[in-house]
């Protein structure tokens, strides 16, 4: 369930659908990079942002196969890349993790001012999942232009999933995650040089350690430990006051579904849990079905933000 998607062939893109390439500048010295779809009249269309998990880009299939729906609907999309990541790297001086739910808060308030979009949606996957619940949770009333936010295996308890993601049977992941993330340190290194002390880098063995001795410090926390429990949407699960659907799936390698156990989100009533038995990590595969393709939880998102469309 978690592999075989990556690879499936999707078919061609749609016939006309246009990609501008775009820049949000969050602060003075940092840039997010992103893939915009904009329909031929988008003032009047939903637009929905979608962010990627752990090392993922805006070229990560299940970006481009939601976005390629979005468009068939009529609706304008925007692919967003995480800081560094999808090549910008260039782009800002500091390391991107798992609290920076204010950038996309920026993001959204451009395109409103900007763009004049009213009808804005904010999709996440794992790790952009929890950024997109953490933002909708600080929000309250300060982004009138966001009318709801989806999230698919959000790591809202990031020191539980690190753990989880450690064990030995997730060896597979836990390598390739922690080699991209060192492969992408050296590259940050030599722009920036002398940010970043390497000489720990090659004893590192594991994700917690990783973050413990950069991506915690470069964010300003005291080590991972204090990153993991300030950086948890589950901290503002809460507060969230828009319509929000989260999709996990029960056996989820490293996304422990007993997360999920929380009166918090359950008592919630803005809240949807759709949690199935199986789906593996942002997999959720399906047989074909009429009318749908096997990418079970794109079809939810999209069906779910078609729902509160027609009952707005």
């Amino acid at each position: 369930m978690t592999l075989i998607p990556r690879y499936w062939p999707r078919g061609m893109s749609p016939t006309g659908m246009p990609t501008q390439y775009r820049i949000f500048q969050i602060t003075p010295e940092t840039g997010l990079l992103t893939r915009c779809h904009w329909q031929p009249s988008p003032i009047n269309k939903p637009t929905v942002l979608i962010v990627h998990g752990l090392e993922g880009c805006a070229e990560s299939h299940y970006m481009i196969g939601l976005a390629y729906k979005m468009w068939v609907r009529g609706w304008n999309c925007i692919r967003i890349n995480q800081r560094n990541c999808g090549g910008s790297e260039h782009l800002t001086p500091t390391l991107y993790h798992n609290g920076l739910s204010q950038d996309y808060a920026k993001i959204i308030q451009e395109i409103t001012v900007q763009d004049a979009c009213r009808n804005i949606w904010l999709i996440g996957f794992s790790m952009g999942g929890n950024l997109t619940l953490k933002l909708a949770g600080e929000m309250r009333i300060s982004l009138p232009s966001l009318r709801g936010v989806a999230a698919v295996c959000p790591n809202i308890q990031p020191a539980s999933c690190v753990r989880a993601l450690q064990r030995p049977s997730n060896w597979i992941y836990h390598r390739y995650f922690l080699r991209s993330l060192k492969a992408k340190l050296q590259r940050k290194a030599q722009l920036y040089p002398g940010k970043w002390d390497l000489s720990h880098l090659q004893n590192i063995q594991t994700m917690w350690e990783f973050d413990d001795i950069y991506t915690a410090p470069d964010g300003g926390y005291h080590d991972a430990k204090d990153y993991y429990a300030k950086s948890a949407a589950q901290n503002v699960l809460s507060t969230i006051n828009i319509p929000t659907l989260i999709i996990t799936a029960q056996d989820d390698p490293f996304i422990p579904y007993n997360i999920f156990d929380d009166s918090t989100l359950h008592e919630n009533p803005f809240i949807q849990l759709l949690a199935p038995t199986h789906g593996g990590h942002c997999g959720f595969f399906q047989r074909h079905q009429p009318k749908e393709d096997q990418f079970w939880a794109e079809n939810r998102i999209l069906d779910w933000i078609q729902h509160h469309q027609m009952n707005t």
